[in-house]
């Protein structure tokens, strides 16, 4: 599978920016990125898309803690959706204990959790663990 679309919900406008620019220097290059502030946000332009019988993103790089709706609210109604691909969903977070470890594996769609910031290293490991091909 091909990366068309990685798709990133935070609200820290340094975190995205360093995102994008690692998304752009490692082989994501011809890959489409949206960017949502938090998860209310990111819930109704994905809906939409699925509305309009658009793929999901291949990826979604997911904070939690965000305002309006972070990210475990995100998760709750997004899993609820049915999907022509299932993304797959890596946390990314500044800090996260065992319980939020625990209470993550128990959603479908969430493959990892990865520490910010985000580095290249970490990038190639959501490759390998997505299998998927750049």
């Amino acid at each position: 599978m091909k990366v068309d679309t990685v798709c990133i919900i935070d609200d820290d406008p340094i975190c995205v920016y360093g995102t994008k620019i690692l998304l752009n220097h490692n082989n994501f290059v011809s890959a489409n990125i949206l960017v949502y502030e938090d998860g209310y946000e990111a819930l109704n332009n994905l809906t939409s898309l699925l509305k309009s019988g658009q793929r999901m993103p291949d990826i979604i790089l997911l904070d939690l803690n965000m305002p309006v709706m972070n990210g475990w609210e995100f998760l709750d109604k997004f899993q609820k959706l049915t999907f022509r691909n299932k993304p797959q969903v890596f946390i990314v977070s500044s800090h996260f204990d065992q319980s939020e470890i625990k209470k993550g594996r128990s959603y479908e769609l969430v493959r990892d959790f990865i520490s910010k910031p985000l580095i290249a290293k970490n990038l190639n490991d959501i490759i390998a663990m997505s299998k998927v091909a750049v």
